[in-house]
């Protein structure tokens, strides 16, 4: 075990005081993992989309202060009771998703939603007991999906951590647990084109990027961006996109601009926007008789999907996804070695690295538009 095993850890952490406001490097005290629970020191974190949409508290009950952070890479520090598949000195992947093995979702091949740990953005709190791990002056502060990786330690259930080859980098690979597995599966596990199939990708941020990697490495011929940013359009070519399409050019449903293009539809589509105009017009514009849509953004709670139900008749299929149908514990390893095989290319998702004292220029990075994935560099 480690020396430090069974101790409180005093660390840095860059705690939300409030909504919108600056994040502050404090120290905080992390407590021992209790029963299934891991600690683990974080070494490389990225700051994702949806640490932005919780820490502006615009469209959810705002939970303060908090310790953001879900995308990291670090190693087991020590470990709770009952803990059997990680030790201290592995390598692993935090997830805000997990798999506890025993619940039908985790029992089923076909699911990866587990019962016991889906993700839940509002417990701020451990699932054992109801308690914070992390304190300032024994005022608890909370956690935030599970991982708050936006810390130089800190406590994870172990069902949501993935043991992955010691050998990977973790400034790297630190990205898979969460946007970009999520649309990389979506393409690879739920769309599933084949080679020579023709792809339409709804939205070309990390996530719709990530689509079109895995439909990259799947062989199609053809990949079709959309998206009504002309920003992103060069940078997606780097990610096998071939062709782009903005909804603003035309004077016509995107839908029916990529039916002219491809004779009758795409073969596949993959959603990655969140906007429930998109998620129409991907499935829309897909093949009557074999097209496959993949919905991967998180709607609004008001919006409604409306078809004429005769696409559904004509054949086409609509498939919604999490997390890109990965197991965490099970296929995140498996994730890690296509890297690691060069098969996936990490590289071209992380357009920036900040030390932890620079966290915030991560956010500024993210609201200018500039960043795919920043890395922040802990224990420097």
């Amino acid at each position: 075990m480690s020396s430090t095993a069974g101790q409180v850890i005093r660390c840095k952490a860059a705690v939300a005081w409030e909504a919108g406001k600056p994040l502050v490097i404090e120290e905080v005290e992390v407590a021992p993992p209790q029963a299934n629970e891991v600690r683990l020191k974080i070494l490389f974190t990225a700051l994702c989309h949806t640490d932005v949409y919780f820490w502006e508290a615009k469209g959810q009950t705002p939970l303060f202060p908090r310790i953001f952070g879900h995308e990291a890479g670090g190693i087991v520090e020590s470990v709770g009771e009952g803990v059997t598949h990680l030790q201290p000195g592995d390598h692993a992947l935090p997830v805000f998703t997990g798999e506890c093995g025993e619940c039908p979702h985790c029992k089923h091949e076909e699911s990866n939603m587990c019962n016991l740990l889906r993700i839940n953005t509002e417990r701020g709190v451990m699932l054992s007991d109801n308690q914070s791990r992390f304190s300032i002056n024994g005022k608890p502060i909370n956690h935030f999906v599970g991982t708050s990786t936006f810390s130089e330690y800190t406590v994870v259930h172990a069902g949501c951590v993935a043991k992955i080859n010691p050998e990977a980098p973790l400034d790297k690979v630190c990205i898979l647990s969460c946007g970009i597995s999520t649309g990389l599966g979506a393409t690879l596990n739920v769309a599933k084109p084949k080679p020579g199939h023709s792809v339409a990708i709804f939205g070309l941020g990390a996530v719709g990027l990530a689509a079109a990697e895995g439909a990259r490495l799947s062989g199609a011929s053809r990949i079709i961006g959309v998206d009504l940013n002309p920003s992103r359009f060069e940078q997606a070519k780097k990610f096998g996109v071939t062709e782009f399409v903005n909804p603003k050019d035309h004077d016509k449903p995107v839908q029916e601009v990529i039916a002219e293009m491809t004779g009758g539809g795409v073969d596949r589509s993959v959603e990655c926007t969140g906007s429930i105009q998109a998620m129409i017009s991907a499935f829309e514009c897909v093949h009557d008789g074999w097209g496959v849509a993949v919905l991967v953004g998180v709607p609004n709670k008001d919006d409604a999907f409306k078809t004429h139900p005769m696409n559904v008749l004509n054949e086409r299929t609509l498939k919604g996804t999490f997390f890109g149908n990965y197991k965490p514990r099970t296929d995140l390893p498996g994730v890690v070695e296509k890297y690691m095989n060069k098969e996936l290319e990490l590289e071209k998702f992380i357009t920036h690295s900040v030390p932890f004292s620079d966290i915030n220029k991560a956010f500024e990075y993210m609201a200018q538009g500039q960043s795919l994935r920043c890395i922040i560099r802990l224990h420097e």
